[in-house]
């Protein structure tokens, strides 16, 4: 038996509690075929006339009005406060990608505590969008191709190694480490190509470049069979 509550075949919205530009989550539900809601997501979820498929959290912040709109076999609740709703609802479930907002916000220790589930579950290809970026851990191997000119950011968490072109700053035989180098304000100067050897890598794009980096990080999970 599966260890995870919902699986699916396409991509998943994952709505979490903090502020979501409604064009956003627009952007995100064209990309998803299903909706999952970590804790009080599911109020913005509902108020954008969206029905989770699934509610996933402590519940310390959902509302009762939405508790009470959702049916119960939807509602998932875990107590331990061990770990965030945000990872609590990744190891639920399963799917190619995962597209998450809300998680970021306007708070440090949110995203930083976002990024670092990222680095923590490598096994779920994720992209978090917050107001101006859209972060991810890199996979083993990834290509991509922003307009010329962007900003390109590595945050490592923990040692790193890898290779790059199409970065104006490669990062062959650089070791990347937390506390040490970091790789934030690359610029992309041709087609990107990314090759993680060792370590956490979370790469930073402008929003803009949500639906381009959707459709790579699908195409390397297809890839990946």
């Amino acid at each position: 038996m599966s260890p995870h509550l919902f699986q699916s075949p396409a991509t998943i919205a994952l709505v979490g509690g903090g502020f979501v530009n409604p064009n956003h989550l627009a952007r995100v539900r064209a990309l998803a075929g299903e909706v999952v809601a970590a804790d009080g997501g599911a109020d913005h979820a509902l108020a954008a006339g969206l029905t989770p498929r699934l509610v996933v959290g402590d519940f310390d912040s959902i509302s009762p009005a939405s508790r009470a709109a959702l049916p119960a076999d939807r509602l998932h609740h875990v107590a331990e406060q061990d770990s965030t709703d945000f990872e609590k609802c990744l190891r639920a479930v399963k799917a190619p990608l995962i597209l998450g907002l809300g998680f970021l916000g306007e708070r440090i220790d949110h995203a930083l505590a976002a990024m670092n589930v990222l680095a923590r579950h490598p096994d779920r290809r994720c992209i978090l969008l917050g107001a101006a970026d859209i972060c991810f851990l890199c996979p083993p191997v990834l290509t991509l191709a922003p307009p010329l000119g962007s900003r390109l950011s590595l945050f490592p968490f923990g040692p790193v190694r890898g290779h790059s072109t199409g970065l104006r700053w490669p990062i062959g035989g650089i070791d990347f480490a937390t506390e040490g180098r970091v790789g934030t304000s690359n610029q992309v100067t041709g087609p990107v190509r990314l090759r993680i050897e060792t370590g956490a890598m979370v790469a930073i794009l402008p929003e803009a470049e949500l639906e381009a980096t959707a459709a790579a990080l699908m195409a390397g999970a297809a890839a990946d069979g």
